[in-house]
């Protein structure tokens, strides 16, 4: 007997299982995100869909496109949830059910208010969406962004049925918005390389999970992938090889795939630090290139790099500026979103300390945050003026302990720090200071931690003494409930709340890329989607985790499904025995 793939047996034991009705409707509603508002119909007869079943929707070219990819998925997906009273269901038929009682639904009608909506940072993606008991569905919103939003959500409501082939559970309207308008997802693809398949995969996941944003952290120390008019030298000499490169093609591919599933794709070329890859190109503009990061014996204070490779941009040189300039200018022609991410995060003075000019500065008495100001009141106007954007930051070009720039070198009005260390210390402190910010905290959103460590040569292994954290600097892992349970506004106060944006989880790439993207990323940035879209608290404010955990369950089944490789979140049987595997009853 031949042996059936996952996806085969996951799609036959969807469609041999059946559900035990249970009394609250909440526990029957498989959408992730959850939406803010459901109203159930009063007839819990199932609603038919109509194997002539028609989405019909005004003319915009990617709603158009969502509208086609939506029907496809529509009548190609038979999910049923996975739950039973016991695991011996999975494997017998179950009874036919009995045929449902509504007229079948003959059609979903889109009207959108606002066809001219750009796809920006505070776009509209409100919608309201009702299905009745057969005949026409109806999806309002007030652009086609929000009507993406709820194609989602109208096609996770159908569900398998044997009698009826497809069917909505029973009568519904929903009323949805989401919290924060930026709900993010970085990909560091400076490290290692993603194919485009893999980038184009992830986005359309994320369309999946009501994610809006892909923040492409493209270059970094040791690559410089992507390719750029004014100047071609850079992916020449810092690509690890010419199959390894991101051509404008690419890039307009990318964003255009973005756009037809709702998610901008917002641009992060790092600067001045994690600069090495320019060297190839412009060894002149690059300090300390080529050499060892942290020699053996020194202090961690006086490293070249915070890891391999070591090289940042030199601030002193003039061409460094039109380098910079002419990088900007490609970067920014490429991609039509209005925020530029410019890193400078982890500036290393040990780095700039080892060129002669940097040496002959401060001996003169200059200082090294006078270097950073330097750079970046000189870079920062190729993005804000020059190209009419918002610039974006790593919060270290404010907040760093050893080098970093005034608050008046940043106008508040075109800046966004974007944070990553100390959890909601650094939220409070940037926003206690006027800034717009972005969450990323490594102590809740980095997606590569717990992983172990990667450096080669570490003796520190050379020991039979337990390593709690086994090499990775951000261990322990982070769970997906670590993630659903974060708060990102923690401890601020109404005014300072109103300045964090969202947040963003993030996989840094030193050991990930394509081959195990999907498992790194999947379920677990589904966590952070819900809870920046609808919250991770109920009603009575209670947090939500226990009733989340059957429906993430379920949607990491649907997601697999549908082609993305999502990691397990529990044994199977759990799902088949609901309640059962909690920690509390």
């Amino acid at each position: 007997m031949k042996k059936l793939s996952f996806v085969c047996l996951l799609t036959l034991l969807c469609q041999t299982l059946r559900i035990t009705a249970v009394a609250d409707d909440e526990e029957q509603l498989y959408v992730w995100p959850k939406p803010v508002s459901i109203i159930w119909g009063k007839t819990s007869q199932p609603i038919p869909l109509s194997p002539n079943f028609q989405i019909i929707g005004p003319p915009h070219r990617n709603l158009r496109n969502a509208v086609s990819r939506y029907r496809h998925l529509i009548f190609s997906e038979r999910w049923f949830p996975l739950q039973s009273s016991s695991a011996y269901d999975i494997f017998k038929a179950s009874s036919p059910s009995s045929p449902a009682g509504n007229a079948p639904l003959e059609k979903l009608v889109i009207r959108v208010r606002d066809l001219d909506a750009d796809l920006q940072h505070g776009v509209d993606e409100s919608y309201r969406l009702t299905v009745p008991g057969g005949g026409s569905a109806n999806l309002t919103a007030l652009t086609p962004w929000g009507a993406m939003r709820g194609l989602e959500t109208f096609s996770q409501l159908l569900r398998y049925d044997s009698v009826s082939d497809l069917v909505v559970r029973r009568p519904v309207r929903i009323v949805d918005r989401p919290l924060y308008p930026h709900r993010g997802f970085l990909l560091d693809t400076g490290r290692n390389f993603y194919s485009v398949r893999d980038i184009l995969r992830t986005i359309r996941a994320m369309g999946y999970n009501k994610l809006n944003v892909f923040h492409w952290h493209i270059t970094d120390s040791q690559s410089f992938p992507l390719e750029l008019a004014s100047e071609p030298e850079l992916a020449r000499a810092g690509a690890y090889s010419p199959a390894m490169r991101y051509s404008e093609e690419d890039v307009r591919q990318i964003v255009d795939y973005g756009r037809d599933h709702g998610v901008r794709v917002v641009p992060e070329i790092d600067t001045p630090g994690h600069s090495a890859s320019w060297a190839g190109a412009y060894p002149d503009i690059v300090t300390c290139a080529g050499m060892f990061w942290s020699e053996p014996g020194t202090s961690w204070s006086d490293r070249l790099a915070s890891e391999p490779g070591a090289g940042q941009l030199n601030p002193l040189k003039t061409q460094t500026y039109t380098v910079v300039e002419n990088v900007v200018d490609d970067v920014a022609a490429l991609f039509p979103e209005n925020f530029f991410h410019a890193g400078a995060d982890e500036v290393v003075t040990g780095c700039w300390k080892t060129d002669p000019e940097v040496k002959k500065f401060v001996a003169g008495g200059g200082t090294l945050d006078q270097l950073l100001e330097k750079f970046v009141s000189t870079t920062r106007p190729y993005i804000t003026t020059r190209n009419n954007k918002t610039a974006v930051y790593w919060e270290d070009v404010l907040l760093d302990d050893t080098v970093k720039v005034r608050p008046e070198i940043l106008p508040r009005e075109t800046t966004i720090l974007q944070s990553w260390n100390n959890g909601p210390d650094n939220i409070k402190r940037i926003t206690a200071a006027g800034y717009r910010a972005i969450v990323s905290s490594a102590d809740f959103f980095y997606l590569d931690c717990g992983h172990g460590g990667w450096l080669g040569n570490d003796s520190s292994y050379d020991s039979l003494v337990s390593d709690a954290n086994g090499g990775s600097w951000c261990a322990p892992y982070k769970t997906w409930q670590r993630i659903y349970d974060y708060d990102i506004a923690y401890g601020l106060s109404e005014e300072e709340a109103k300045l964090v944006l969202g947040g963003e989880v993030a996989l840094w790439s030193e050991q990930a890329d394509g081959t195990v993207l999907d498992s790194r990323v999947w379920p677990r940035a589904s966590a952070m989607a819900e809870s920046l879209w609808s919250g991770n608290r109920d009603e009575s404010g209670k947090k939500r985790y226990a009733e989340a955990t059957d429906r993430l369950n379920q949607w990491r089944y649907r997601m697999v499904g549908r082609g993305i490789n999502a990691e397990p979140l529990q044994p199977m049987w759990c799902l088949t025995n609901p309640g059962m595997c909690n920690l509390n009853q």
